[in-house]
């Protein structure tokens, strides 16, 4: 048996399995985005280093160096693994909404998101929402703590309330840590008064 791995880079690791030749393919593709990252491939015999999509090596024995790096064509890429590929989860989709200073009222903006979101939770059929609120540097941590979970809150009540699934729901606050925009204390920005939504 041999290991066929496929790294996807920014997003998960997946590892295929497969009876062939006596050699692990190593190849390295980008994530939904479309952003790559790298794999440093290591055993006895040396090292190399995958940095472009669709980028492969080959490991033939744990004392033989993996093979100098080449590039695969998609064609390739999708006759080899194409099966394993087609059986991955749809990525996450990701909004943002924004939120009326030292409120949990959305901006104008905001709300008018609010029917494309939840048409994204229809068409998934999703059981996996997750929310995070957050809030600028304005005002105390603790406020802000209590500030960004009332917004997660907030949103959630309001899909509840057009017929989401609460027990799928899932809430956190972030408060000002992790802020979008790094501020000074005290500094309003608006960019970091937010949710993100991810639904699986």
């Amino acid at each position: 048996m041999t290991c066929k791995i496929v790294f996807i880079c920014g997003c998960a690791i997946f590892l295929l399995i497969s009876c062939a030749s006596k050699k692990n393919l190593i190849v390295l593709l980008p994530d939904h985005d479309g952003q790559v990252g790298q794999i440093v491939v290591e055993n006895k015999g040396g090292t190399q280093i995958l940095t472009e999509p669709r980028q492969a090596t080959e490991i033939r024995a744990v004392d033989i160096s993996p093979a100098p790096p080449v590039s695969l064509k998609e064609e390739q890429v999708l006759k080899e693994f194409g099966e394993a590929l087609s059986a991955l989860p749809e990525p996450p989709i990701r909004f943002l909404l924004h939120f009326i200073s030292d409120t949990s009222k959305l901006t104008p903006e905001s709300q008018r998101r609010i029917p494309e979101i939840l048409r994204a939770i229809e068409a998934r059929k999703s059981k996996d929402i997750s929310i995070v609120g957050h809030a600028d540097r304005v005002g105390s941590r603790k406020d802000n703590q209590r500030l960004g979970l009332e917004r997660a809150v907030s949103i959630k009540n309001l899909f509840v309330s057009r017929g989401v699934d609460p027990s799928g729901v899932e809430v956190v606050s972030h408060g000002e840590d992790n802020p979008l925009i790094e501020t000074e204390d005290n500094v309003p920005e608006p960019r970091n008064r937010r949710v993100e939504i991810t639904i699986r």
